[in-house]
């Protein structure tokens, strides 16, 4: 990459294909937190035909946010989604501090969600806590280590020499911090 290239400033937004409209808005609003932003009722010509659909947008800290749209018709639901595959290496993961980490863990237990839905993992430099969302969509919130800053500093680095030895069939873990 050009030394001089301008890097994309934040993610606007993800978008994926709800079930259920009402079931996801309770779920990012009510339990994860999340603040219903916007709403978009719509009628596009899309993809070759007339679409009847509406699109949801969850706010996050830094002003992007999770998107979700649900079709009027079964048939565009059943063309477009939702289709998420069944692996937690699939995922969205958003940062979050301790506070907003223990009330989402919190609120999740208390609405009873427990493994597989929702565990959590010690990565060493994170802190994760996964949850599948009711449209099939594993969310991951993410604690950094206190030592993020020199943590990422060193792995730039090193980034390019770790890729190339792990290419190359050296397969050792480099993780130090669990």
């Amino acid at each position: 990459m050009a030394s001089n290239a301008k890097l994309p400033s934040r993610l606007h937004h993800t978008a994926y294909v709800a079930r259920d409209l009402e079931a996801t808005r309770r779920f990012y609003e009510d339990l994860i937190g999340l603040p219903l932003m916007a709403t978009w009722c719509e009628i596009d010509e899309l993809f070759g035909a007339e679409r009847v659909y509406c699109h949801v947008f969850f706010e996050l800290g830094d002003g992007g946010a999770l998107a979700f749209f649900k079709f009027a018709r079964p048939e565009d639901e059943a063309l477009f989604g939702p289709l998420m595959p069944a692996s937690p290496f699939h995922h969205i993961a958003l940062k979050v501090d301790a506070e907003s980490q223990q009330g989402i863990e919190s609120r999740l237990r208390a609405a009873g969600y427990m493994e597989p839905q929702m565990y959590v993992l010690e990565h060493g430099y994170c802190r994760s806590v996964y949850i599948t969302d009711p449209n099939g969509m594993i969310l991951e919130f993410t604690l950094d280590h206190p030592e993020v800053e020199n943590i990422g500093r060193m792995k730039r680095e090193t980034a390019h020499a770790e890729l190339k030895r792990w290419l190359a069939g050296d397969h050792t873990s480099n993780n130090t911090f669990r």
